[in-house]
Formats: C-alpha cells, sequence, structure tokens
C-alpha cells in the first residue's frame, strides 16, 4: 500500500491499514497546507493545537504501527493494471526510490490560489483567513474585510457577520451583488465597496488595503475566498480526471462517500476530494478510506 501525502487524512489511513496489518509506505514532502498556521482549531480534545505538532505526533503512531515513511515527493506513477485481479501501480520518487504497490492513497491535499494581489501576504505578515469556522475566530468582534472573488465571497461575508458587526465587503474580482446580496449585505449591515483591490500592506495600524482609485482602508484582518485548486497530477496520471467544483471555488478529485475514486486501486481522502475539509474531517476520511481498502483487500482475496 502506498499513501501519497503525510497529512492528517494521509497519517489516519496510513495507521488504520498498519492497524490491520497491512504494509504501508507513505510518501511526504513535509509541506502541509496549514504549516503557517500557528493554530488548528475544531480540533476534538485539541483546540487549538500546532499542526506541524498534531503531525508529528500522528507520524511517530503510524511508525509504531509499522508504517514506513520516505520524506520525498512522487514525480511520476504508472497504472499498470490490466485486469481487475492485478492492481498494480508504480511511483518514482524525487530521492531516486521506486514503489510497487496493489492500491494507493492519495492524499495530496489543495492548493490555495490567492488572487494577484500587490503586496499579498508572505509568511504570516498579513492576517488573513479563508473561512469563519478556522483561524478567524481570534479577530472576533475586530474590523474585518472580505475581498470578493465569486459570488460565494457573498456567503462568506454573511458568515463573518456573525464574529463581527464590522465588516466590510471589497467586490475585488467577485460579480456585482443581485438583489438578494444586496439585502443580505444591507440587512446584516456589512459595509459594500464596489471597488478592485490594488495592494496590501502590513503596518502598525492594521493591514492597510489600497483601492484601484487610490482611496485606502484599514483593517485587523482580511478574508478571501481563494481558488481551491486539488493537487491532483498524480491522479492524472494514473487516468484520472480532476473535475471543477459546482460551486466554482475550486477543483477536487472526483471520489465516491467512501474515497474509492473510478481509477480501480485509487483512492482519495481529505481536501484532495473535499475542498471544504479541514483537520479532523480530513482524519475522518483517512480512517474511512484505510478501512474501506483493507475490506476490499480482503474481498479480492476470497476466490
Amino acid at each position: 500500500m502506498a499513501v501519497i501525502g503525510g497529512g492528517a487524512g494521509g497519517l489516519a489511513a496510513s495507521i488504520a491499514l498498519a492497524r490491520s496489518l497491512r504494509s504501508v509506505i507513505v510518501i511526504d514532502a513535509g509541506s502541509p497546507r496549514n504549516a503557517a498556521s500557528a493554530h488548528a482549531h475544531n480540533v476534538l480534545g485539541h483546540e487549538g493545537v500546532n499542526p506541524l505538532g498534531l503531525l508529528a505526533k500522528g507520524r511517530q503512531e503510524a511508525e509504531a504501527y509499522g508504517v514506513q515513511f520516505i520524506d520525498a515527493t512522487v514525480l511520476s506513477a504508472a497504472n499498470r493494471t490490466q485486469a481487475p485481479e492485478t492492481l498494480g501501480f508504480d511511483l518514482e520518487t524525487s530521492v531516486g526510490i521506486s514503489i510497487e504497490a496493489k492500491r494507493i492513497v492519495i492524499a495530496t491535499g489543495l492548493t490555495d490560489v490567492l488572487p494577484d494581489i500587490r503586496g499579498w501576504p508572505t509568511g504570516g505578515a498579513i492576517p488573513f483567513f479563508t473561512a469563519p469556522t478556522a483561524t478567524a475566530t481570534r479577530f472576533r468582534g475586530q474590523n474585518i474585510g472580505i475581498i470578493g472573488t465569486t459570488a460565494m465571497s457573498y456567503h462568506q461575508a454573511m458568515m463573518f457577520s456573525q464574529l463581527s458587526d464590522r465588516v466590510t465587503f471589497l467586490r475585488h474580482n467577485a460579480p456585482a451583488p443581485d438583489e438578494a446580496q444586496r439585502r443580505m449585505l444591507d440587512s446584516l449591515g456589512i459595509v459594500y465597496v464596489d471597488s478592485a483591490v490594488e495592494a496590501v500592506e502590513r503596518t502598525e495600524s492594521g493591514t492597510v488595503v489600497t483601492l484601484r482609485d487610490n482611496d485606502s482602508m484599514t483593517f485587523d484582518a482580511l478574508a478571501v475566498g481563494p481558488y481551491f485548486r486539488a493537487n491532483g497530477e498524480i491522479f492524472e496520471q494514473l487516468g484520472g480526471t480532476v473535475v471543477d467544483h459546482p460551486t466554482g471555488m475550486g477543483s477536487s478529485i472526483p471520489a465516491e462517500a467512501n474515497g474509492a475514486t473510478d481509477v480501480p486501486g485509487v483512492w482519495a481522502v481529505g481536501n484532495s476530494a473535499d475542498i471544504s475539509a479541514m483537520v479532523v474531517a480530513s482524519a475522518a476520511s483517512g480512517v474511512l478510506v484505510g478501512a474501506q481498502v483493507n475490506a476490499e483487500l480482503i474481498m479480492s482475496s476470497v476466490s
């Protein structure tokens, strides 16, 4: 068994498989999506845990069950399956190690494609977040700016209005609000600014946003809806097709509720298959897929 990706979903899948006495190799480059975050939230029993610390502990647990780790990326993947009963895959890694696997779990996550704005945050210099259920609660009651990117940004603004009565919607690239969206903004007291954002800058007084007409506004934090692009290159090499999300907010690997994809022997967990999955949801999907793959392997050996 090969698990590509060592985030919450990949680690959970590897542990579930190893506990069922499966031989498991995890290939992980060590660059999780939330690496820049100091805290992970909505993690039952571990609220505010450091994301990298959580993964380090998960890796220790996996190793205790015999899971092997290769600190690398997968450069190429080939599907050498000839028939349903002869599933097989070949992986080439960036450290020169070749792997043969009977089944593959893809846990490569997604990439947040942020809007092209001058001065956009790097290294956590500017407080920004993508969802009110993640890290945004630390800015409760503060001055929050929402940078619009799609029609779903209006829904995002609605959700943030529960956290603060000082929310401003900066239209940027989002479509103009329809009548229902305008009523929503007005009824929730969300200030609407019909302008694109030219630049952002972190100052001692807060995050300064420069608009296209050269006006500027200062916020405690910014919220943005990025394009959630699935890291699906390996899936495509194995014969699969990454699909656009119905909302237009991103792409994902199409998978059934149990994680099975339309490529026999290939499964997907976490943000690879679900753009909305947070840490606990990703881990839960990994446990489910681990159990499903183990059962499928048992059934495949039944004559």
